[in-house]
């Protein structure tokens, strides 16, 4: 016989947030499921209870208790909402489910601070990873649920960025009598110490816009040293083939100063670009311009590759910018990684485009294109301008066929 399981949102813990009508089912429940915590909030209810918040779990002890029949599963906030909700769903596929919705922390947080959301770019750091940097980089307000992360040490994260002057409100145990909200530059308040159950909202009044995320940034905002470096006009041009997402992973091989790997970063936000290195000093300044761009989606791997590839996360796009003469093997492995992979090569030697062809060709790679660019910048000389040009580069690209 089907179940009925109720997935409710129960607001923000305190009575006042619960909605009547959540209450009425939960009242009609024969067992309650949920964070202990959760649970504490209706203690005149008489029914089974179970503390649990692993959906695995939860679906155990369902199926050892076929007794109870209408269920409760309750949820901090909205269901909707980084919530347990969605994965419970997909194992309950023979009961049926029914939601109600709960008033959630970004809610009652932006209206306790007189703030619309609608335009709140909504991440959390509880239980998951998340580029907090990068998103407070190119939003006007973000709102952040802490967890295992502390409000704290996201604060401290946002000044090893370079964005400690962005306003920060942390709202500790919200909806409680002992609720507080402080407001304050991240500096500020990256010392001091919050409560585990906060969330915060960060306001920077000058994100980026889509201009100062355009490909090709000038060669000048790249500390460089004697390390050769991928030019704005060749850069522009491999990262446009690469059609890198916000969600990308990316490899960049041969990385050099990290000027391809900083815009990768800076394109895939919600993404991990892995900047892959074999020289110790090009590996230092690669790191010197994460820490520039603030780019924490950017993770530098020093050894060479297909060496240094072993135990990277699968690739959806792959920049190699130098290869030590081992294209066909960093291609292969690519490509068993992602049958699906998209692949961008720069080569200056006529033997290294031979190889990249034959590698392309023979590994059934297509949407094979090869380009050659070559670049002109005017210098001044004297009371006129000349014409100089730069190097030849050739630009391979394709992508892998599938299964």
């Amino acid at each position: 016989m089907a179940k009925k399981i109720w997935l409710v949102g129960i607001g923000m813990g305190n009575r006042d947030t619960l909605t009547i009508g959540a209450w009425n089912i939960l009242k009609n429940c024969d067992c309650l499921i949920g964070a202990q915590r959760m649970l504490d909030a209706f203690p005149e209810l008489t029914c089974r209870r179970f503390a649990a918040t692993a959906p695995e779990k939860i679906a155990a002890f369902l199926q050892e208790h076929p007794e109870f029949q209408t269920i409760g599963v309750v949820f901090s906030g909205d269901v909707g909402f980084y919530s347990g909700a969605k994965k419970l769903r997909s194992l309950f596929p023979e009961h049926l489910i029914e939601e109600c919705c709960g008033i959630s922390t970004v809610a009652y947080l932006c209206a306790k601070l007189h703030t619309p959301w609608e335009d709140v770019r909504l991440v959390s750091a509880h239980g998951q990873a998340c580029n907090l940097a990068g998103e407070v980089r190119t939003h006007e307000k973000v709102f952040v649920l802490a967890g295992k992360v502390s409000a704290q040490e996201l604060c401290k994260a946002l000044c090893r960025a370079g964005l400690g002057g962005v306003t920060v409100s942390v709202g500790e145990r919200l909806s409680y009598p002992e609720e507080a909200i402080t407001t304050g530059p991240a500096e500020r308040l990256s010392g001091q110490t919050f409560d585990p159950l906060s969330a915060l909202l960060i306001q920077n009044p000058a994100p980026l816009s889509n201009d100062t995320l355009a490909f090709g940034l000038p060669d000048e905002r790249f500390i460089r040293g004697n390390t050769p470096m991928t030019k704005s006009e060749v850069r522009c041009i491999s990262l446009s083939r690469l059609r890198l997402q916000r969600e990308s992973t990316a490899w960049d091989i041969g990385a050099g100063t990290g000027s391809v790997s900083i815009e990768m970063a800076l394109q895939a936000v919600r993404g991990m670009v892995y900047a892959v290195e074999k020289d110790a000093d090009a590996c230092q300044l690669i790191e010197q311009n994460r820490r520039q761009f603030a780019c924490t989606n950017l993770k530098v791997v020093h050894g060479a590759a297909p060496e240094a590839l072993d135990g990277l996360p699968a690739p959806d796009c792959v920049f190699v910018g130098g290869s030590g003469g081992n294209i066909d093997e960093i291609l292969r492995l690519a490509l068993q990684r992602n049958p699906y992979v998209r692949v961008v090569i720069n080569a200056i030697t006529l033997e290294t485009v031979a190889a990249s062809m034959r590698a392309l060709e023979a590994l059934g790679f297509v949407d094979v294109a090869v380009s050659q660019i070559t670049a002109s910048r005017a210098k001044r000389a004297g009371g006129y301008h000349m014409m100089l040009g730069q190097n030849p580069v050739y630009i391979l690209s394709g992508q892998g066929a599938g299964l």
